[in-house]
């Protein structure tokens, strides 16, 4: 199955797309195209250095095309990579696997393992990772099958706006059969009632494609039409029943509201209004759930990608007592979900056997080898991250498509100014980032967000009301802003 890259905004595999803006360009690259050292250059214009983690993850990527490509029968024993980031945080552990999930299209989950508690406790249960994930790829193909769909959907909608418009008028009663179909119509005239010759119809149609021509130059966008919208019935105050069948609890609550009748309303809003409703509901009309849910039922189970952060913090010395025992049921009950097992959802069986995890932690405190031993064994492939350095905070911040530099470049010149950072100037903000991560707790290149936003805060605060023009950060400039704040080790503490 060939599946094309789009680059999307980092919010966009975890939310659905809108309906009235296109996926955005990007590159003609396709998935089948590119291989292992490819993969690695795409990561290369987002994430700095971590050659073997970009290395191990291209692979693991590549083998998901290759598995595609294989007999049945072999394809089916075929297990995925899972991997085991192993770093400090900061080191870009979760970019690589967000990155990576965009580079492949394919539907992307990021949770937490802390903040799942073994069965028998109050909290998320491990199957909602699954269920989560559903939910993405069913965003994800909604939104493809809309884009496809939008042109039709935006003539159909244009129709109906007219028809609101134009309301058709009051038709004439029909003749008896066998006698002759006249049709008369009178206008009042200066002179009085006179018989309008011109058919009706006609007049009508020109006056419609007139409509129609300042419908498109957007000259009534502002006039309020009459339109008739659907609304779901609340279920607030209604008496939900405690525990229930598997899944219910994640399921209950909109299983409830489609059981209950719509209410339909009629409400009086303006042409853009009107336009955003009915081109939700056309595109509901022409986009087939039951083809969107199978499509994406087979993208989560082949090309779903699972990161799972903090996976250290659910290991620890086994023992008999504490906390644990707790944390051992959580690694228990990731354990069937890793290996493979068969999911209930809203929108079928899935099973989880293909999906790619690929888990991440410090490990300060614990080691890979405190998971239990059939956890670490779903988890072949270990790769080490590396802390960053001085001169990696300075590739972060100049190498990188859309680096910290460049996003305050863009975020200055929305003001009609501009800003200037000169190498001395760079390589000083790298210089006392990493000083702050050896002096206090090491947050790798998070820390640069820091450092940026205390040196140009009041850039950014008087911005508005001063007309600085172009601002030019160097050396001396860095120093005067940060100087007194990097040396106070109480003050830094509390700002950087």
């Amino acid at each position: 199955m060939t599946h094309k890259v789009v680059e999307r905004p980092p919010e966009e595999p975890l939310q659905e797309a809108s309906p009235q803006e296109a996926p955005p360009e990007s590159e003609d690259v396709w998935l089948d195209e590119l291989t292992p050292r490819q993969i690695v250059g795409e990561l290369d214009k987002y994430i700095v250095g971590q050659d073997d983690a970009k290395k191990a993850v291209a692979i693991a990527l590549r083998n998901r095309w290759r598995r595609q490509r294989v007999e049945d029968e072999m394809r089916a024993e075929i297990s995925p990579n899972n991997l085991i980031l192993i770093g400090p945080t900061g080191v870009g552990k979760t970019e690589i696997a967000r990155r990576l999930a965009r580079l492949a299209g394919a539907p992307f989950l990021k949770v937490e393992a802390s903040k799942f508690t073994e069965v028998g406790y109050v909290g998320r249960d491990v199957e909602s990772i699954v269920r989560d994930l559903v939910d993405i790829s069913i965003n994800l193909v909604r939104a493809d099958r809309e884009y496809d769909v939008q042109e039709v959907a935006e003539e159909r909608v244009e129709e109906r706006l007219l028809d609101l418009l134009l309301p058709a008028t009051n038709p004439e009663p029909a003749a008896p059969d066998g006698a002759p179909q006249s049709k008369q119509i009178f206008v009042a005239g200066p002179e009085g009632v006179e018989r309008e010759d011109e058919a009706l119809p006609e007049r009508r149609q020109r006056t419609r494609e007139k409509l129609r021509k300042l419908l498109v130059d957007g000259k009534l966008e502002d006039r309020q039409v009459e339109i008739e919208v659907t609304q779901s019935p609340s279920i607030e105050g209604m008496m939900i029943p405690m525990g229930g069948g598997e899944g219910m609890d994640h399921n209950f609550t909109e299983m409830l509201q489609d059981m209950l009748p719509k209410k339909k309303k009629r409400r009086t809003v303006s042409v853009a209004e009107a336009r955003r409703i009915l081109l939700q509901d056309e595109l509901d009309k022409l986009v087939d759930m039951d083809e969107v849910v199978n499509e994406a039922l087979y993208r989560a189970e082949e090309m779903g990608i699972v990161f799972i952060d903090e996976i250290d913090k659910v290991a620890g010395e086994r023992s008999g007592a504490g906390p644990d025992v707790s944390r051992e049921g959580v690694q228990r009950d990731l354990l069937p979900i890793v290996e493979g097992s068969t999911v209930t959802t809203k929108y079928g069986l899935v099973r989880t056997d293909h999906i790619l995890f690929i888990a991440a932690g410090a490990f300060h405190v614990s080691k890979p080898s405190d998971l239990i031993p059939e956890l670490q064994g779903r988890f072949p492939i270990r790769v080490e991250l590396k802390s960053l350095g001085r001169e990696d905070f300075i590739r972060i911040l100049k190498e990188p498509k859309n680096a910290l530099l460049v996003q305050y470049r863009a975020l200055i010149e929305t003001e009609g100014a501009s800003i200037e950072f000169t190498d001395d100037g760079i390589e000083e903000i790298a210089t006392i980032a990493m000083g702050l991560n050896e002096r206090m707790e090491n947050i790798g290149a998070r820390r640069l967000q820091t450092v940026m936003t205390t040196l140009l805060e009041n850039v950014m605060f008087d911005l508005p009301e001063t007309a600085l023009g172009r601002i030019h950060v160097d050396r001396d400039f860095v120093r005067d802003r940060l100087k007194k704040v990097a040396e106070d080790e109480d003050l830094s503490r509390f700002i950087l």
